[in-house]
């Protein structure tokens, strides 16, 4: 049996004691209206077949993995396209040997690509950054020849990787360099893949968010299709690895954005986020990494206003070592057999991605329900984000035809006429007509 999941921070409500409430969920208006959410929102995974040449000591072989995303269901994957692969001597650009992996993965066409440009050359003065003129034309050169090999997947770019950490320890990695790069390089790819989102940002962790607004006061979202951040709390305090701080931090990005911006639906991309299972003080159960994963997908159904993309990293172990942190982030582990959260990750998708409009409501003190409407009929899903209290819930009026599943369960059930407990592994409930179910909720007995 997995550990208990961590404790979150609970906002006070009413004691609920035996008290059983009502909870109407009506369909949004709208709803009728608005398009299935897999065409509004890029769900995806992180993949490593653009790095270590040929065979990946990461265990990532084109064939299996591919099979793997096409079972999981997602629409995107996150990749590397290094400059010093793809740019051989001479300036002659293309595809080669060492990206053969990548090159395999992009052309199966089994998801959209977003394409990580970065790195430095080898053969290029000032590269790692591009510092100068020089260095930033060969970059936009690039930049381009990459872009026109892949037009045809329909892409998505990336400036660079996590740039905000390398700048820690090298003053070059500025903000004012990062938006100099952008300036030449997002017309450079747009000239040869003009409908291609060119993000910036591809943040590492930043307390505070200090470097986020100095890159932000630079005017670089001006040079952008969209934002992009990676969010992780493996190592906060073990009440804090939920999937609502990762909302929480997403939500207060999302704000800077906006303001930055003049845009309040800015487009944002989470483009790493996830939960590593490594046997140290950092890791989570695999039955908490579940758990997180299905709930932030669910919930990033309800925010498509400003939400285009997420990428949970990543798609499989990148190594055999229980208490190494990097092994253990996979969906799958490193020999391809699933963790909870494969199937956890692939439940929820399935069951939101079809839905015309969603949105977010607590019908509790800390439980959490996602209210969507879909083409065939409503739909909610519920959970606590706090272990340590428990509930019921229940269809207020009978409904025939509704059942309810966890995201692994192979079958659902009949939902109408029982208590069903509510715990951190979301409850999804399904009806056949169009309205959202309407619950009612108590305190487990």
């Amino acid at each position: 049996m997995a550990p208990p999941l961590p404790r979150t921070l609970v906002r006070d409500g009413l004691r609920l004691a035996s008290l059983i409430a009502a909870i109407l969920l009506p369909v949004p208006a709208c709803a009728q209206h608005a398009e299935p959410l897999d065409t509004r929102l890029l769900l995806g995974v992180g993949t490593h077949q653009g790095l270590g040449g040929p065979v990946s000591a990461r265990g990532y072989v084109p064939s299996e993995n591919v099979a793997q995303i096409k079972q999981l269901g997602l629409n995107a994957f996150r990749d590397d396209f290094p400059w010093s692969d793809f740019e051989v001597g001479g300036r002659r650009m293309g595809f080669t040997p060492r990206l053969g992996r990548l090159e395999a993965q992009v052309r199966s066409g089994v998801a959209r690509p977003l394409l990580i440009l970065a790195f430095g050359h080898h053969l290029v003065p000032n590269s790692s950054p591009p510092t100068t003129d020089d260095a930033r034309q060969r970059f936009a050169n690039y930049a381009a020849a990459a872009a026109q090999s892949v037009v045809a997947q329909h892409p998505l770019f990336e400036l660079w990787n996590e740039w905000n950490l390398a700048a820690k320890k090298d003053a070059a990695f500025s903000p004012e360099n990062y938006l100099a790069l952008a300036q030449i390089a997002r017309p450079a790819v747009k000239r040869v893949a003009p409908n291609a989102p060119f993000l910036v940002g591809a943040l590492g962790d930043d307390p505070g968010w200090t470097w986020t607004e100095k890159m932000l006061r630079t005017g670089i979202l001006q040079y952008a299709d969209g934002a992009s951040i990676h969010l992780y709390n493996f190592c906060m305090g073990p009440s804090k690895r939920t999937s609502a701080e990762i909302i929480d931090r997403l939500t207060a990005f999302h704000r800077l954005v906006g303001q930055a911006s003049g845009n309040p639906d800015f487009p944002i991309y989470v483009t790493e986020t996830g939960w590593t299972t490594a046997t140290n003080k950092c890791g989570v159960s695999e039955q908490a990494q579940a758990d997180n994963t299905a709930q932030l997908i669910l919930w990033a159904s309800t925010a498509t206003r400003w939400l285009k993309g997420m990428w949970l990293y990543e798609l499989k172990d990148s190594g055999k070592n229980p208490s190494e942190l990097e092994d253990n982030f996979g969906l799958y582990r490193f020999d391809n057999s699933p963790k909870p959260v494969a199937c956890a990750a692939q439940g929820a998708w399935a069951f939101v991605r079809s839905s015309l409009s969603a949105e977010r409501r607590e019908i509790a003190s800390g439980v959490v329900s996602i209210n969507a409407s879909t083409a065939s009929g409503g739909r909610v899903a519920v959970w606590s984000e706090a272990p340590d209290r428990r509930y019921e819930i229940r269809l207020k009026a009978d409904q025939p035809g509704a059942s309810f599943a966890m995201p692994c369960d192979q079958t659902a059930k009949p939902a109408s006429g029982i208590w069903i407990p509510v715990s951190s592994t979301p409850v999804l409930i399904a009806a056949n007509d169009s309205a959202v179910p309407a619950l009612e909720i108590r305190p487990a007995r």
